[in-house]
């Protein structure tokens, strides 16, 4: 189901830390991906296109995130995927149902503001959906980063990798 991946812009002489270490996710098509049941983010001209599956409670989740912000020209597709517990699953519930998801979900990374408990009850597919899509992508934890090209990254990476694979993605 995968096949080797890596930014491939190494310099003369350097050995690429990509070089090999993620995987692609074959037959995998961006395109196909059910973004409506994502939270869509755009930063700066939206150039690159990422899905990453993320736990409201996840720390390594909300580094990401703002290195995603800090780097730019990124559409971040968030798939909630709440694998740490009860209140993760309440958290993205709370958040899916809420009247706007990308500023809900802003808040609650940015400030630690907790999403309000929804008024009234919502569909929960979507989430649901996204969880799925999860399992399918044999995403064991958060975050785990799927670029256009496919490949999947488990785990935070530090900002300079994300952006050599950004780059390698449109390529």
């Amino acid at each position: 189901m995968f096949a080797s991946a890596g930014a491939s812009h190494a310099q003369a002489g350097n050995k690429n830390p990509l070089e090999g270490r993620f995987q692609k996710i074959e037959g995998f098509a961006f395109d196909k991906l059910p973004l409506n049941d994502a939270i869509k983010t755009v930063h700066g001209n939206g150039k690159y296109r990422l899905a990453v599956f993320s736990d409201p409670n996840c720390g390594h989740c909300k580094r990401i995130d703002k290195d995603l912000k800090a780097i730019g020209n990124v559409t971040v597709y968030v798939f909630l995927y709440p694998v740490l517990g009860a209140d993760s699953l309440a958290k993205a519930r709370a958040i899916w149902c809420s009247g706007n998801r990308q500023k809900a979900w802003s808040d609650w990374i940015d400030s630690g503001t907790a999403p309000a408990d929804p008024a009234t009850a919502c569909s929960t597919d979507g989430l649901q959906r996204g969880i799925d899509l999860g399992r399918q992508y044999k995403v064991e934890g958060t975050p785990t980063l799927v670029f256009s090209d496919g490949t999947r990254v488990p785990g935070a990476i530090p900002p300079p990798w994300i952006r050599a694979l950004l780059e390698a993605s449109v390529k």
